[in-house]
């Protein structure tokens, strides 16, 4: 699609207090005549959102979380709510990723059931999809994204399509600096797109699909231009300010 690409940091369990507090002020300063061409969200651990938000909530700059509870209240010790990261001032929320569904061992109902939590109470979410090694080796890339897919996605009533987007995050690429090729994620994409369209019943052209899995740097320009690639999901990049900054910068040329 055309239009703003959208670049996420997903600090994972990393950063204090003063640390994030410190890097929100630098990225702020850094990125701020980049921010009308990109949408940037940052998504730091829960002990971390207060913080950061009372440092970019008067800039263009957006908050996301790291997951989510699929119940408004009640007692479920230990989770959060969609509503108590609203309150928080969070716009939007990862579902899905990998991380949580191959050590957390999330299920594919678990994560329909936050997505439609997450809308109902107007977060946005990014739906994370990807293969493991594996399952790629064996040819069944597209069979498990359309698999995520459909199930995360089964009778959501998206109201906007800007309230979702899709991260494309293949699991053997995270972390490991092999990312795909951008053949391989433009196909990709270009399928997910095309599911889309089936599963929601509604134009998917204007839905962000992102990509995820050791972006950096130095690859952000063969991967954000690459085509069906509006965005970007960053991983271990997004803890150094003037590294996620260029990613930023790049994504808005």
């Amino acid at each position: 699609m055309k239009g703003k690409k959208l670049i996420v940091a997903n600090w994972k369990m990393n950063l204090l207090r003063k640390e994030s507090e410190n890097f929100a002020l630098k990225l702020v300063e850094l990125i701020k005549d980049y921010t009308s061409n990109v949408d940037v969200v940052l998504v730091p651990a829960y002990t971390l959102l207060d913080v950061v938000y009372d440092v970019i909530h008067r800039t263009d700059i957006q908050l996301g979380a790291q997951d989510v509870f699929w119940k408004d209240s009640g007692a479920f010790t230990g989770e959060v709510s969609p509503y108590m990261l609203k309150d928080v001032g969070c716009d939007w929320v990862i579902i899905g990723h990998s991380e949580r569904r191959n050590i957390l061992k999330e299920t594919d109902s678990m994560i329909r059931e936050k997505i439609h939590a997450s809308l109902k109470a107007g977060l946005k979410a990014i739906l994370c999809v990807g293969e493991t090694e594996e399952e790629r080796a064996k040819g069944k890339t597209v069979k498990t994204v359309e698999g995520q897919l459909v199930s995360g996605l089964k009778n959501q009533a998206l109201g906007d399509i800007s309230s979702l987007a899709i991260a494309y995050e293949p699991v053997w690429a995270i972390g490991t600096g092999n990312n795909a090729t951008p053949e391989e994620i433009g196909y990709v994409h270009s399928v997910i797109r095309d599911l889309l369209k089936d599963i929601l019943k509604v134009s998917a052209d204007k839905l962000r699909i992102l990509y995820g899995g050791s972006v950096t740097h130095e690859n952000i320009r063969e991967i954000i231009f690459t085509e069906n690639v509006d965005g970007a999901l960053v991983g271990g990049a997004s803890l150094d300010a003037y590294a996620f900054s260029n990613i930023v910068k790049v994504s808005g040329d």
